[in-house]
């Protein structure tokens, strides 16, 4: 295991992540090669899908299209480093790349959960509102809400970045995690944390709840609206247009929630490791999935790609012939 002293470029980190377990290290870079592979081609295979499909065009897909462009990005913000960890003896790496490697995860976790936000406000106004849709959800408010869960995701994002930039390392500095965890370099730190942690619980306490209420309180009108419906597939249509969003939000929720009822103990640790890869490598994997198994139209532009791609290369083979 590689320890080591703060260098003329700072703090210097060895990130443990699944040390533990030297005889497990092959097979889980490849489980986690698989599943960074996965949500690589999934995510901007969504946005191309949506992107050439002109009935995708709408506020849902808008919404969808942004949010496989974060997944991407957070799970491309840990997955590398991870991956080459597992293979490395070297696992260290310096408090600039820490500071980096936690400023871009912040910033893509907490627009996520305003994105998702956005997305339970799209389908309340679809259900409860459907004649004034087009107008509520028009392309500018799409892009102003798009634009607010990105700049919240900087704000918060900036606002932690700086809080950690002002702790100070000595002697040992050991990560026991797969990525720069700011409540990991909070517990490492000499300095006085009570402020950091104060800011820490506030921020992400408001975050994740105030999202997850809004998010429950549109489904409680949503789900209101639909018992009232007197068709049975006008109930049906209705909730199948929210299978898909209510099951991300599941997933990512109840990952969030599971990570704030562990305890601080050292019998946790792998769990709380486990539950972290959920949110950071299956859940960015999963969601393209769910939307593209349960919508008709991102399969049809699927088969259709795959149909072209298939006769260029039988033309191409025919030529060679």
């Amino acid at each position: 295991m590689s320890l080591t002293y703060e260098n003329n470029s700072g703090p210097m980190f060895t990130l443990l992540g699944f040390s533990d377990y030297p005889e497990l290290k092959v097979p889980l870079f490849l489980v986690f090669l698989t599943i960074y592979s996965i949500t690589v081609v999934g995510n901007i295979g969504m946005i191309i899908i949506i992107k050439i499909n002109s009935k995708l065009h709408t506020p849902m897909y808008f919404f969808l299209s942004h949010l496989s462009f974060v997944d991407f990005c957070y799970s491309s913000v840990i997955a590398p480093k991870m991956l080459v960890n597992l293979v490395a003896r070297d696992r260290t790496i310096s408090f600039i790349e820490c500071i980096v490697q936690y400023f871009f995860f912040a910033i893509f976790v907490v627009t996520e959960s305003i994105l998702l936000v956005a997305m339970a406000y799209d389908r309340f106004v679809a259900i409860c509102s459907p004649l004034l849709y087009t107008v509520t959800m028009s392309q500018k408010v799409c892009i102003s809400l798009v634009v607010g869960s990105y700049a919240w995701g900087l704000t918060c994002s900036l606002t932690m970045t700086c809080s950690a930039v002002q702790l100070s390392f000595v002697g040992f500095n050991v990560i026991d995690h797969f990525f720069c965890e700011f409540a990991s370099l909070l517990a490492l730190s000499c300095s006085d944390t009570h402020f950091n942690q104060i800011l820490l619980f506030s921020l992400s306490t408001v975050n994740a709840i105030s999202t997850l209420l809004i998010i429950l309180l549109s489904y409680m009108f949503i789900l209101v609206t639909i018992l009232k419906m007197q068709s049975s597939s006008g109930r049906h249509k209705a909730f199948s247009t929210c299978a898909s969003h209510l099951a991300t939000i599941t997933i990512f929720y109840g990952t969030i929630l599971f990570l704030y009822s562990v305890p601080n103990s050292k019998n946790s640790k792998l769990t709380f490791k486990v539950a972290s890869l959920f949110y950071t490598l299956v859940i960015p994997m999963v969601n393209p999935l769910i939307y593209s198994v349960r919508n008709k139209d991102v399969k049809d532009t699927i088969r259709k790609i795959m149909d072209i791609k298939f006769i260029i290369l039988f033309h191409s083979s025919s030529r060679d012939l």
